[in-house]
């Protein structure tokens, strides 16, 4: 056997380190797989866009979220801060970070927050000039009343339009300063025939032009609720449907009809309310606030009647069917 030979045992030894090594390396690799596999799980999970890029900008890795967004990623370069970029009409908060040759950046949605930013912002602006009318209207409305008394009686529908008018901003200003307040329900036991007659008083302040037949229920029950908040809920609802009967413009058509019907269950007062005015546009910003469709709107109405019956247990649902309406639900 010469000098450089190897020996059976040598070459068995041999044989058993390459099977340990090839052993150890798949071992090395299945835990490099595992991990890749982790850290690519992590990102996907994670609820904002993410993007992992290369020294020449090529995507290494990147979640579903960031796939949406291919178009966002031209506009984010690498910076030392966070930074806002506006894209589509969305609002994203981009962060950004270098490892190694890889440059880590993220894109999250802050549309909602930015909204509600701006909401609360201007209900605060909103509630600032709600303070500084109130006083003014309050005496203009004492002079009004003032001046009903003293005018010949060709001039009282005038008066009478004024009155309509101060009391519409009083409804606008009672409004804003809700929203910005919040709404805390005050219960108390009372009578459906009381909170109609409220009802009654608010229509005949509200000016409008055409033959419009109220139809209330009749039957009397018991309320446990805060009478002041349904009034206004009620005649947030009301109102709207007045202004819906004033826009039609078909022809011939001076008439309208608003129905409040009422159903008792278990738990809960149900009130549905129709009417005959034009269709609802924009169905999805209905309870957006500070979003209306109407010339006389403020954007208030439907998001204070949904929390004011949210206060109340209950809530507010867009009726889909052959009649256009509103269902309110009560917690008795």
């Amino acid at each position: 056997m010469g000098e450089n030979s190897i020996t059976p045992e040598e070459l068995n030894l041999l044989i058993d380190q390459t099977y340990k090594v090839e052993k150890e390396f798949n071992e090395l690799k299945a835990s490099y797989m595992h991990l890749q596999d982790t850290i690519e799980n992590v990102v996907e999970f994670l609820p904002n866009a993410i993007w992992i890029l290369n020294a020449d900008n090529s995507v290494f890795l990147q979640n579903s979220q960031a796939k949406k967004l291919q178009e966002l990623l031209t506009l984010l370069e690498a910076r030392g801060n966070d930074y806002e970029v506006q894209f589509n009409g969305f609002s994203y908060l981009v962060k950004s970070s270098m490892y190694q040759d890889k440059m880590m950046l993220s894109a999250t949605d802050i549309t909602e927050q930015k909204r509600k930013e701006n909401l609360a912002t201007m209900g605060q602006m909103a509630a600032h000039l709600s303070h500084e009318i109130r006083n003014p209207i309050g005496s203009i409305s004492l002079l009004s009343s003032t001046l009903k008394k003293r005018v010949i009686a060709e001039n009282i529908p005038i008066v009478e339009e004024i009155q309509k008018s101060v009391c519409r901003i009083e409804r606008i200003v009672k409004a804003t300063l809700m929203f910005s307040k919040g709404v805390e329900a005050n219960k108390k036991l009372f009578l459906w025939s009381a909170l109609k007659d409220s009802l009654d008083m608010s229509i005949g302040y509200y000016a409008y032009s055409k033959e419009i037949t109220f139809i209330f229920p009749t039957e009397d029950f018991t309320l446990n609720a805060d009478k002041d908040l349904l009034e206004m809920l009620f005649s947030n609802f009301i109102i709207n449907a007045i202004d819906a009967i004033e826009l039609d413009e078909k022809e011939d058509d001076e008439e309208g009809e608003i129905e409040l019907v009422y159903k008792s269950e278990d738990k809960f007062h149900i009130f549905h309310i129709y009417d005959t005015g034009v269709a609802i546009e924009n169905e999805k910003e209905l309870f957006e606030a500070f979003k209306s469709t109407k010339v006389k709107g403020n954007g208030l109405g439907l998001v204070l009647s949904r929390e004011i019956a949210q206060a109340h247990g209950g809530c507010v649902t867009l009726l889909v069917g052959e009649r256009k309406g509103f269902e309110i639900r009560l917690q008795k």
